[in-house]
């Protein structure tokens, strides 16, 4: 490690396999491990600022997708679920505590009588402005911790790690 730091977990569970199970590379743990803390402390981070408004993470999702539908900020509850990658059940859950808060309303498609669309109400707006905005400015404190350019090379590295994951390509392909 550089400067003489002292092991991080990570590297301290790595060395305690190398030593139990030499036999096996423990090497992925270095970064799956450390990416998959940093996820956890990313959201308990980003989680401070959407409970200061009263959000879990769940509705502030949805409020979120409702905002970036632009005017009139509304959609289906299942193309809220897939804006949001949950599942229609957890998504319904979401909509209620939202309706009860008085931060979005649920009303019946014009076309089809079974579907609904939900929409922001103007405090549902007025909130998700704010706590977006304080959102951001949280996410620009978390990744200051990098230089610009460490900023820059990891966002890269992720996309492309992500978009190999998301879209592999098939044996003797490029």
């Amino acid at each position: 490690m550089e400067h003489n730091e002292p092991l991080d977990r990570v590297a301290r569970i790595q060395a305690e396999w190398r030593r139990e199970r030499p036999d096996v590379d423990v090497t992925p743990q270095g970064v799956i491990g450390r990416l998959h803390r940093l996820a956890d402390r990313l959201t308990e981070e980003l989680c401070l600022v959407y409970g200061r408004h009263g959000l879990g993470e769940g509705e502030f999702d949805v409020l979120c997708a409702l905002r970036r539908a632009g005017e009139p900020y509304e959609r289906a509850p299942g193309e809220l679920a897939a804006h949001t990658m949950v599942t229609t059940g957890a998504m319904t859950k979401r909509i209620d505590r939202l309706e009860r808060a008085g931060l979005v309303t649920r009303r019946r498609s014009g076309g089809d009588q079974r579907g609904r669309i939900v929409a922001l109400t103007g405090p549902g707006r007025e909130l998700i402005d704010r706590a977006f905005t304080d959102h951001m400015r949280n996410e620009r404190r978390l990744l200051d911790l990098l230089t610009s350019t460490e900023a820059a090379s990891l966002e890269t590295l992720l996309t492309t790690w992500l978009s190999r994951l998301d879209h592999p390509v098939a044996p003797g392909g490029e």
